[in-house]
């Protein structure tokens, strides 16, 4: 009778484990502080709306791999400077890049490129990898548009700024060189790239 009752509770414990692993529940905003040359900047990802993207943020924060990488892009709006986007992460540093993960379009998640909005830069869809972008203003064009031709999947944005926009202001005024850069990024490149000395989850 009691081995009876044991296998029973055994049976209940393993039904309510499969249950439980098959339905997790929705992972809320996480909070992570960019620690830079500039200042703090405060971010929040959303892993219930873009799982793969922010996983993958915060998987390069959890192993320390952003620890002294570099905001190195900063490109201005043509006739409007103090809008744009600043670009960072490792830069293809192959002690530091993971692999590629698959693009999340903003149709998916829900979420918009708004000012402070948190992105990943990518070349195809599926080839992002570390380095991510920050809105200075407005960009709903970087949105996924089904109604445009060719590629038309847009930028995975995943999170977006709480704290700190006037750190990421200033790295977006900060010098660029004119000729270092290549195709959209000429022209882009900080003459002195700001260090992210740290990135760390904060609490929520």
């Amino acid at each position: 009778m009691k081995r009876r009752l044991f296998i029973t509770v055994l049976a209940a414990a393993a039904t309510a484990a499969a249950m439980t692993h098959a339905q997790p529940a929705p992972a809320g905003p996480v909070r992570v502080t960019l620690d830079t040359a500039d200042g703090p900047i405060l971010v929040e990802v959303y892993p219930d709306k873009a799982p793969i993207t922010a996983g993958n943020f915060l998987r390069y924060v959890d192993e320390k791999r952003f620890d002294g990488a570099t905001f190195y892009r900063a490109s201005k709006v043509p006739n409007a400077p103090e809008y744009g986007l600043v670009q960072g992460g490792v830069q293809n540093d192959p002690k530091r890049v993971l692999k590629p993960i698959a693009h999340e379009p903003t149709t998916k998640t829900g979420l918009s490129h708004v000012n402070g909005a948190l992105s990943m830069g990518r070349t195809s869809p599926g080839t992002a990898t570390s380095d991510f972008f920050i809105c200075v203003g407005d960009m709903t064009y970087m949105d996924a548009d089904p109604k445009q031709p060719g590629d038309n999947l847009g930028f995975a944005a995943f999170g977006k700024v709480v704290e700190g926009m006037d750190t990421v202001k200033k790295i977006l005024a900060e010098p660029t060189s004119p000729t270092a850069g290549e195709g959209v990024m000429k022209g882009e490149i900080l003459a002195k790239p700001v260090k992210i000395v740290t990135a760390r989850r904060a609490p929520a």
